[in-house]
């Protein structure tokens, strides 16, 4: 039985492209060689919703965020998960509103990332206090209304903490777990507020879920800001993540870019850098230029026997498009012109080179 499932996943990387458009989204497929599902999962990196943002969002006393993610709306609607980072807190909207550097971000922000279809939401960084413990409990209490949606990092009770999260997903078994490895300047007041990264806490909670789930995810905040390169500390992390199960790992935090890498069979994106900021303005784009990655998943199972396996790997640079700290938009660079940022082509260039710097065979669009 097992030699034949390996045949069979030869057979699915010659074929993968056949595989593609046999299996469609959501769907499960009976054929000669068992059942085969697919997923896709979709992530964009920090959402940290600078004054100059909300200000711009507010209309007639309420705050609307939907012309300036918009442009993400096929990708919402391809994707099966979609992953982002809240950096800023939402605090609660009876704290006021606040930008750098001690965020609280409307509520409206995240209402309108989940109507967009974002699923999957990593919380754990250097802003979870931003409003005290009332803003943290006010975030953990508002993210828990919405069950549709697997979030992580942060926590209202020690329970909540040590309650990891599973959930299926197109027949897969998923686990998500979310850590921040960035220097705590503070005593937590509890530590289950935020889950601080060490091995032994990774190791911990995966060996928990290690006969539980097809697909590891793990969304670590991490690194040098403004830094296009990974640190030491973050190749040492992820390699071992990959070498106690992890699938896949999603890094924050620098705000721009790094490489994506396959470290044995664990995809690392080192760092997704911004998807909404007020950050770097005028004609320095590092910090408003970031990746949105898309990764297709196939299960298959032939009996009792079953492996997921990574069909297809693509990105996107994403562009956050504004003009005087106003019109903000978020734009794919399949939709750029030089109209929109000049010069785009050289900088497609540039940024897609430092996607690709470990790693050849992700598609960029």
């Amino acid at each position: 039985m097992k030699k034949f499932l390996v045949l069979i996943i030869i057979c699915l990387f010659l074929c993968s492209c056949a595989m593609s458009e046999q299996v469609s989204k959501n769907v499960t497929t009976d054929s000669k060689f068992g059942q085969s599902t697919k997923l896709t999962l979709s992530m964009v990196g920090d959402a940290i919703i600078y004054s100059s943002i909300y200000k711009d969002a507010l209309d007639e006393g309420k705050y609307d965020f939907c012309k300036m993610i918009e442009s993400i709306k096929p990708i919402a609607e391809s994707s099966d998960l979609l992953y982002y980072n809240q950096e800023s807190i939402i605090g609660g909207d009876n704290l006021g509103f606040y930008g750098f550097p001690k965020f609280n971000t409307p509520a409206n922000f995240a209402k309108t990332m989940i109507s967009y279809g974002f699923n999957l939401v990593s919380r754990a960084n250097e802003h979870a206090l931003d409003q005290g413990e009332k803003g943290l409990l006010n975030s953990c209490n508002f993210w828990n209304k919405y069950s549709e949606v697997t979030t992580g990092g942060s926590f209202c009770t020690s329970d909540e903490q040590e309650s990891l999260k599973i959930f299926t997903k197109n027949g897969f078994k998923i686990a998500f777990l979310n850590y921040t490895d960035v220097p705590w300047e503070e005593t937590l007041p509890k530590e289950y507020y935020l889950n601080v990264y060490s091995e032994d806490r990774a190791k911990e909670d995966l060996d928990k879920i290690a006969d539980e789930t097809d697909l590891k995810i793990v969304a670590i905040h991490w690194g040098e800001e403004g830094s296009n390169e990974p640190t030491e500390r973050q190749k040492g992390i992820a390699k071992f993540l990959a070498e106690v199960g992890v699938d896949v790992i999603i890094g924050t935090h620098p705000s721009v870019i790094q490489p994506v890498e396959m470290i044995g069979n664990t995809i690392v994106f080192y760092s997704l850098g911004n998807f909404l900021s007020g950050q770097d303005k005028g004609d320095d784009y590092n910090k408003r230029i970031g990746l949105l990655g898309q990764i297709d998943f196939i299960k298959v199972e032939y009996g009792s026997e079953k492996k997921v396996v990574l069909d297809k790997l693509y990105g996107e640079l994403l562009f956050i498009d504004s003009k005087d700290g106003r019109d903000y938009r978020v734009i794919p660079f399949s939709d750029m012109d030089d109209s929109i940022l000049k010069g785009f082509k050289d900088k497609k260039i540039k940024y897609e080179s430092v996607v690709k710097k470990y790693i050849s065979n992700i598609e960029m669009r």
